[in-house]
């Protein structure tokens, strides 16, 4: 009888891609894949630690499908288990801890696991992920239109307030021979749209002197492929070329995520990032004069440590005058081994919480701008397996949600739209 296996994943796209393709090689070696609210033998998380939340999310999965099915083995892999696999190793629901070095070992040891050994905090993490060299290609299928890519892991940066470089280890990529041909892999799956993800997927190819924009150039020239995304990108990564590349380009889409996470100089200085604010300012205003439409989101922390008022509201004006489309928050995390834990004037968590909010509320007023500076314009929607209440949706080239009435054909299909009805939810609904 098959062995069944149920995955569930937190955190980035990255994490996504990485799952899908071990899932894959469960599939390979005679598993049966099962939804993750299903019985199953064997439950695998692939865990995120770039918030406290994020943990917490991990440790309540663990705890509910322990209780939905007390016979299950778990494995947590990924950078919670990385990072504080001890933590990990005190709950009695977790059977096996997997760092980041070995999680594609996996399959192996799940399958040998009368030979391994005992459960302990660095039972499975053969090789610490902070010597490692080796980049293992990833992405994501079967389970939406559109497919996960990972083009690159690890980071160079330390910025001081983050610890995917502690779990992930030093930046790291595959060539572009071998991206191409995972790309024309996944072509034959009949998906339209990759997104490229990575860790910091600007610092592409610098362990074996090629370039992102080398990179995109060769994808660009995929024809199976209809639509290329860029997910998160530096911004002192993100060159005019690559915008200029971006704006002559027919497969790559005009919308970009650009992290900002301040929008003062002193805070992004503490917080040792590579950029200043005039900078982030330069790179927004050239896509916006290179591709008006274009859909711009800028990741922000709010209560660094020694964000004050003043510097919050410097923040806060400075988003305000840029023609930004909506922002991801994330309320500042104190992160085991960061060097930000160590600076003082700590905000106190309600003063974070309440200017997480006021930018969010910022951010929804941004996307609003947007949807109505669109409204009128003809846009090239591709339709995904999201079905709710009678309507199907999708998204523009320049990622703006849509939704018709409930059509499977439309599922994975591209199609050209006019944008009219944007509706109290803050989607356009089209007629096909």
């Amino acid at each position: 009888m098959r062995k069944k296996i149920a995955f569930q994943t937190f955190g980035c796209k990255l994490n996504f891609a990485e799952t899908s393709q071990i899932a894959r090689q469960f599939a390979d070696e005679g598993f049966e894949i099962v939804d993750n609210k299903e019985t199953a033998d064997y439950y695998v998380i692939n865990s995120c630690t770039v918030t406290s939340i994020a943990e917490k999310k991990c440790k309540t999965a663990i705890r509910s499908v322990k209780s939905r099915n007390p016979d299950i083995k778990i494995a947590v892999i990924g950078c919670f288990s990385e990072l504080k696999a001890s933590e990990l190793n005190e709950m009695e629901e977790v059977n096996y801890i997997i760092g980041n070095s070995d999680k594609n070992r996996i399959v192996e040891l799940i399958k040998n696991e009368e030979n391994t050994i005992d459960k302990s905090c660095n039972g499975f993490n053969f090789v610490p992920v902070s010597k490692t060299k080796n980049f293992i290609p990833s992405y994501s299928l079967g389970d939406r239109t559109r497919s996960f890519l990972k083009i690159q892991d690890g980071c160079d940066y330390f910025c001081s307030y983050c610890a995917i470089p502690l779990a992930r280890g030093r930046s790291r990529s595959d060539t572009i021979e071998n991206t191409v041909k995972s790309v024309h892999d996944i072509a034959k799956s009949s998906i339209k749209e990759i997104v490229l993800t990575g860790v910091n997927i600007g610092d592409f190819g610098k362990n074996n002197n090629q370039s992102f924009y080398q990179l995109i150039k060769e994808l660009d020239k995929v024809k199976d492929i209809e639509r290329f995304r860029i997910s998160s990108i530096e911004p002192d990564l993100l060159t005019d070329v690559i915008i200029g590349f971006v704006a002559g380009s027919e497969r790559f889409l005009p919308h970009f995520h650009i992290p900002l996470q301040s929008g003062n100089n002193i805070i992004l200085k503490l917080m040792k990032r590579h950029y200043n604010r005039e900078l982030f300012a330069e790179r927004v205003f050239k896509i916006k004069e290179m591709m008006p439409f274009a859909c711009i989101a800028a990741d922000v922390i709010v209560g660094f440590p020694g964000e004050t008022d003043d510097y919050f509201d410097d923040t806060y004006t400075f988003i305000d005058s840029l023609p930004v489309s909506y922002l991801h928050v994330f309320t500042y995390s104190e992160r085991p081994n960061t060097k930000s834990i160590m600076l003082g004037n700590k905000i106190p968590m309600n003063i974070r919480r309440d200017r997480s909010r006021k930018l969010q509320m910022l951010s929804d007023n941004k996307k609003h701008l947007f949807y109505t500076q669109n409204i009128g314009t003809k846009r090239k929607v591709l339709f995904e397996s999201d079905i709710q209440k009678g309507f199907i949706y999708g998204f523009t080239e320049n990622y703006i949600r849509v939704k018709t009435q409930k059509n499977t054909e439309l599922i994975n299909k591209i199609v050209d739209v006019e944008l009219n009805d944007l509706t109290e939810e803050g989607v356009f609904k089209v007629i096909i």
